[in-house]
């Protein structure tokens, strides 16, 4: 029974290294079916919930083979979507008319002193001129591409590395609003063994349309995806904390403080029967939350309430709609999928 078990757990063990470790990526042949993946399914916990996605929707598997992807962006100029795989240090391009492709190589550490793996590109959003910012985990700064997003190029501007003086962590996730202020967390997962830097804390911050940076919380434990309401009075942070993974919501002050935070949705309940923590959320066009967490993706309302599950069967990192949200796409681990919505 002994020499079983040990049997056993070395092929366990085989097959995760395989499948985590495949440098290969490809776009699948048939979206609709993944011989390596079991589809997943979606659970409706409020009718509400049934204006926005069907219980039946399909899982497209769009392509696959990656480390880790994170920060999908739809590009509408493109009509096509990009994701970077950060351990990489690239950010991958899939359309309908191309399939995959290599959008940008370099992406997040770009320099000789940043060259370990992990410390790759993460979000990634559009400003209000349709240029790319991203997260960089290497070179530890919120950094816009200096180039159109039809002819990408390996030269990055500065917009924020260092908060009175000292380095950020890794910035992980951000968001833009109307003003062309950024708001960004500052997790140390880019960084060896996950240990905070010089800096000294895990930070939410923003950067002003002026590159003025301001510090907006310090006593979050892992402070991971952020997104702002339409209505941009309402700052949202996902917190990847096995120990606390929660949801929160902070009402944003006249002055631009952050006040009144609560947490909106516990995932300490789910958190042992799905794959992964709060990670990235996208606020749908109708306000919901779309969050991922345990399992997947979860659809909150901004009262905190649990309207459904898309359950992927995979660690969720992030996500992200297209334009007009007709189609809702996902970074899980090594593969990126989508659902249709409704």
């Amino acid at each position: 029974m002994h020499d079983r078990f040990i049997f056993f757990m070395a092929f366990v063990l085989l097959v995760f290294v395989s499948c985590k470790y495949n440098p290969k990526a490809d776009s699948s042949e048939n979206k609709a079916v993944d011989p390596f993946m079991e589809p997943g399914k979606i659970e409706i916990y409020d009718s509400m919930a049934i204006t926005i996605i069907d219980p039946n929707a399909n899982f497209e598997i769009l392509a696959k083979g990656f480390y880790w992807t994170e920060g999908p962006l739809w590009i509408d100029e493109l009509q096509a979507v990009i994701f970077s795989d950060i351990p990489a240090n690239k950010i991958y391009i899939w359309s309908e008319k191309d399939s995959l492709g290599i959008y940008l190589e370099s992406a997040g550490h770009t320099g000789e002193e940043n060259t370990d793996s992990g410390k790759g590109p993460n979000g990634l959003i559009l400003d209000h001129e349709n240029r790319l910012v991203l997260c960089q985990h290497g070179d530890r700064r919120i950094a816009r591409m200096d180039a159109d997003v039809k002819n990408p190029q390996e030269q990055f501007i500065t917009l924020a590395d260092t908060y009175e003086g000292k380095k950020f962590n890794s910035p992980n996730d951000l968001v833009m609003d109307r003003a062309g202020n950024i708001y960004f967390t500052d997790p140390p997962y880019g960084r060896p063994e996950n240990r905070t830097g010089e800096i000294g804390f895990n930070g939410v911050f923003k950067v002003s349309a002026d590159k003025e940076v301001y510090l907006l919380l310090d006593s979050l434990s892992w402070p991971n995806g952020i997104a702002l309401s339409l209505d941009e009075k309402t700052l949202y942070i996902n917190q990847s904390d096995p120990e606390n993974p929660v949801l929160y919501s902070y009402d944003i002050a006249g002055d631009g403080s952050l006040e009144n935070g609560k947490i909106l949705f516990d995932f300490l309940g789910i958190a042992e029967n799905g794959r992964g923590l709060p990670d990235g959320l996208k606020i749908h066009k109708s306000g919901n939350i779309f969050a991922t967490g345990p399992g997947g993706v979860h659809i909150i309302s901004p009262e905190g309430k649990h309207l459904a599950a898309i359950k992927t069967r995979k660690a969720t990192a992030n996500c992200a709609f297209d334009t007009g949200h007709e189609y809702f796409y996902m970074t899980t681990t090594d593969v990126l999928m989508r659902v249709k919505l409704k």
